[in-house]
């Protein structure tokens, strides 16, 4: 479905990326009277669009423009990547945990990555607005070393037969096993139906049961005023003479060219495509990128690395039940009690729904089976395979980055080229993982044991946030540190990534962004540039 709305020429407000960030932040700003227009490049998905299919559920991966690959380890983008209206949380699996407060300071605990510009303290109230908004599952029981938070408006997910045979390992180690906070209903709430435990929510969820922008922000922002324009590729952001955003220019869902006044402009994009948006708006005043003059658009890209463990059990685990968040976690050993060991976090999911291939499926992770071979072994494993993935914690480095590629797309815009290496570190924490991994699977009466090669998940920072301009791009509200009336939001703007999911944590930045845009819009919207 696309837009049919003609685009206007000027309005206060124009958020770029219809994804998580931008829906609230044009819901949070419509609903306080402000004209708002949203442009995303993708389709206009309906939960009607949404179709339980692996093979379908490429569509609402990245489909834009190609990112090509660079340095010593090339990283795939595609699978975290989001296209259309609600972004990559319409393929996101729900979990939705709060930030460690630890986490916001990993470089005064640890020397390591650098110290968000503010703490928990910080972000708890707009946690807590946003979970009793949209309603998320758990038990905050269980849940002991967790930051404080209200209790969860739903019981936690139910815990099938391939996690609790997963959990026992854990016990018989002696470690400690909870559930996790969901944005997935277990009863029916807000007027959303409870889950089917079906497990196809990579493909996006029809029935509403999980919390994506299709049925939280995004209708509250179009009941509230904001105007949605699917199809339509920002190609930069405009600004005058003296620095200052103007609004931005586009191509619509008809292939022609246009541009947008505005007050305000709002990156809400992942953070590959905001980072090359900035880099492709250099002007005179902003030689290097708009909000570059710390030269730091684009650098520090992180992400979390990913350990995946299976198992062959004599037990039918009855694994095609539950939905793609596991329902349990334990988590590692500290790393301020780790001393000899690799830096970081990470936590340990168990138990996820499986399919029988594609993405995620249970015949992708023997990719050296053919024929006879793998046949016998989907026979088995389609009942007996247990299934458990560290998310694991990365210090983000500042040769990670998204440049500019002498390459365009079909509208003229230089292509993002993501250059990576892993760090020592990261490939020690992965390695640390996958050896932890093996003895609780062993301990959880796995007969065969296997794990896959490492991967990276989530898009983050490349415009991190920090109080020194020299050394960040935006301050703690997203906006631009070179200019006053450009915010960025999403997790492009993260410093470091903690050991868990960023979705709920992007939320909070978002909330708490647009409201401080509003209680100070006369001085962004006059304020001088400073680029």
């Amino acid at each position: 479905m696309t837009n049919t709305d003609a685009m206007p020429e000027e309005t206060e407000i124009v958020i770029v990326g219809a994804g998580p960030a931008g829906c609230l932040c044009a819901a949070t700003l419509a609903a306080a009277g402000k004209d708002v227009v949203v442009i995303e490049a993708g389709p206009a998905w309906q939960l009607t669009d949404l179709v339980s299919s692996q093979i379908w559920s490429r569509r609402l991966k990245w489909g834009g423009p190609l990112t090509q690959q660079g340095g010593k380890d090339p990283l795939g983008t595609g699978f975290t990547g989001g296209w259309g209206f609600g972004g990559a949380a319409l393929h996101h699996y729900a979990g939705w945990p709060r930030i460690l407060p630890d986490e916001l300071r990993t470089y005064s605990l640890h020397a390591q990555g650098a110290d968000w510009p503010l703490r928990y303290e910080d972000l708890r109230p707009y946690y807590d607005r946003i979970q009793d908004e949209v309603g998320l599952c758990g038990d905050v029981q269980q849940e002991a070393g967790r930051p404080d938070r209200r209790p969860y408006a739903m019981p936690p997910l139910p815990v099938f037969p391939q996690a609790r045979q997963l959990a026992r390992g854990f016990e018989r180690m002696q470690r400690r096993v909870r559930p996790g906070s969901a944005a997935i209903n277990t009863i029916a709430y807000g007027g959303r139906p409870a889950c089917l435990w079906d497990g196809w929510c990579d493909a996006g969820c029809p029935t509403g049961a999980l919390a994506n922008p299709l049925v939280t922000y995004l209708p509250r922002a179009r009941t509230a005023g904001a105007s949605f324009h699917a199809d339509s590729s920002v190609r930069r952001v405009l600004s005058d003479r003296d620095g200052r955003a103007t609004g931005i220019e586009y191509v619509a869902a008809n292939e022609q060219p246009g541009s947008l006044r505005a007050q305000v402009v709002i990156l809400a994009g992942g953070a590959i495509q905001n980072a090359r948006l900035l880099l492709n708006s250099a002007t005179t005043v902003h030689p290097h990128g708009l909000g570059n003059s710390s030269r730091l658009v684009g650098r520090y890209f992180g992400y979390h690395v990913i350990a995946n463990l299976y198992g062959l059990f004599e037990d039918d685990l009855q694994n095609h039940l539950g939905t793609s968040l596991p329902p349990l976690y334990g988590d590692s050993v500290s790393p301020g009690n780790r001393p000899d060991g690799p830096y970081g976090n990470y936590t340990w999911g168990l138990g996820p729904a499986l399919k029988p291939n594609d993405l995620l499926g249970i015949a992708v992770t023997r990719p050296d089976l053919f024929g006879a071979a793998l046949h016998k072994f989907l026979q088995s494993a389609a009942r007996h395979l247990g299934t458990m993935s560290a998310v694991a914690e990365t210090v983000f480095e500042r040769d990670n980055r998204v440049e500019l590629s002498d390459q365009r797309d079909r509208f003229g815009v230089p292509l993002a080229r993501l250059v990576n290496t892993f760090s020592a570190n990261s490939l020690a924490l992965w390695k640390l993982a996958i050896t932890d991994g093996h003895a609780l699977m062993q301990a959880a009466g796995a007969r065969e044991i296997w794990h896959s090669p490492m991967v990276a998940a989530h898009q983050l920072g490349g415009t991190r946030m920090g109080e020194d301009p020299a050394q960040s791009v935006t301050d703690s509200y997203g906006k631009l540190h070179d200019v006053a009336n450009v915010l960025v939001a999403g997790g492009g703007l993260f410093p470091g990534c903690g050991a868990s999911g960023p979705t709920f944590t992007i939320h909070a930045l978002a909330l708490r962004s647009a409201e401080h845009l509003l209680q100070n819009w006369s001085r962004l919207t006059n304020a001088q540039s400073s680029g």
